[in-house]
């Protein structure tokens, strides 16, 4: 069955870092752009970060110098090293595939979707 599977949220204080992990199953990572999404409470799910097939990234602005996307291929895994975590930070965060290689900025260029990590940050 193809899936994605997120792990790495937890409870962090303000500060703090933490890395997410996307692990994908059967033949559906390499030849995809990839995103990680994010979901506050009442808010509408954003675009955090997203990478190419060959490495190009992009973020929004609000994490940009603090978050950082990257893929294995080998390992068919996609990451996000979060560092200086703030509360506003708070949130699920969703892997996704994209249907292109190329960098993709709506949630309708993703077919494929993970179930989330919750992350929080609070003291």
């Amino acid at each position: 069955q193809v899936q994605l599977v997120e792990s790495g949220g937890g409870l962090v204080q303000p500060g703090g870092s933490l890395r997410l992990s996307c692990a994908a199953s059967g033949n559906i990572f390499r030849l995809n752009s990839m995103g990680w999404y994010r979901q506050a409470p009442g808010k509408k799910r954003e675009l955090v970060a997203a990478i190419t097939t060959g490495g190009t990234t992009n973020y929004a602005d609000s994490v940009k110098g603090r978050f950082t996307i990257s893929r294995d291929n080998a390992k068919n895994t996609l990451y996000l090293q979060m560092n200086s975590l703030k509360p506003e930070d708070t949130a699920v965060y969703y892997c996704a595939r994209s249907k292109t290689p190329n960098l993709s900025y709506r949630s309708t260029d993703y077919d494929l979707w993970g179930q989330g990590t919750q992350v929080t940050v609070s003291s």
